[in-house]
C-alpha cells in the first residue's frame, strides 16, 4: 500500500468510529473486523496497525448511511477530506461488492473474505449456552453456516468467494477468524 496520504493511528480510528458510530453492535462488527484483520496482516508478515485500522473503520459510516448509494462512499468521502492515503480508502471501500472494485491488493482480499465471516462467527457465539467465544468451533460455525434461517443477513456466498479469493481453504479461513475472535473476545464482550 503506497503511502502518500494520513493513516490513522489506532486510537484515531477507534475516535472517528465512535464519532461516527453509537451503535453497540456496529461497534462490536467493527472491533471483530480488526481482530481479524489484524490476526492475518500477522500471518501474512504484512503491517498489523494498518490492516486493523482498514478493519475498524470499513463500516465507520454504516448507522448514517445504510443504502448501496451512499456506504461506503460517504465514508470514503469523509476519509479524503481528513487526508486518509487514498490506498487506505479504497481498501476501505473494497469490501462492498455493489461498488464492483477489484479487490488489487491483499488487505482488500482480506478485509473483504473476514467481513462477512465475523458476522456469522459472532452470530454463531451468540446462540451458544454461555454467549461466549471460547464456545465457538470452526464445525460449529460450519453448521450454522449451512442454516439458511441462522444469521440471515450473512452472505454465505461472500464468505465462500471471500476465502477463495484470498487462497484461504475456506475450512482453515473459518478456523483462522475464529481463533482470531478467541483472541479478542474480552475486547468483544464474549
Amino acid at each position: 500500500m503506497s503511502q502518500s496520504g494520513h493513516i490513522p493511528s489506532r486510537e484515531e480510528a477507534w475516535q472517528l468510529l465512535c464519532e461516527w458510530t453509537k451503535t453497540p453492535g456496529l461497534r462490536g462488527h467493527a472491533l471483530a473486523v480488526e481482530a481479524a484483520m489484524r490476526f492475518y496482516a500477522r500471518h501474512f508478515g504484512e503491517p498489523e496497525e494498518l490492516w486493523g485500522a482498514i478493519g475498524l473503520l470499513h463500516d465507520f459510516d454504516y448507522e448514517r448511511y445504510q443504502t448501496e448509494e451512499d456506504h461506503p462512499l460517504k465514508g470514503a468521502e469523509e476519509l479524503r477530506r481528513r487526508g486518509y492515503d487514498e490506498a487506505f480508502v479504497r481498501a476501505v471501500m473494497s469490501h462492498a461488492d455493489y461498488l464492483k472494485l477489484e479487490r488489487r491488493t491483499l488487505a482488500e482480499k482480506t478485509l473483504y473474505a473476514v467481513d462477512e465471516l465475523c458476522g456469522l462467527v459472532v452470530a454463531t457465539a451468540l446462540v451458544m449456552q454461555r454467549r461466549t467465544m471460547a464456545e465457538v468451533t470452526p464445525e460449529s460455525v460450519r453448521k450454522k453456516m449451512k442454516s439458511k434461517g441462522f444469521a440471515r443477513k450473512v452472505n454465505r456466498e461472500d464468505i465462500v468467494n471471500g476465502a477463495a479469493a484470498l487462497g484461504v481453504d475456506l475450512d482453515e479461513h473459518i478456523a483462522n477468524v475464529v481463533k482470531a475472535l478467541q483472541e479478542a473476545a474480552p475486547a468483544l464482550g464474549l
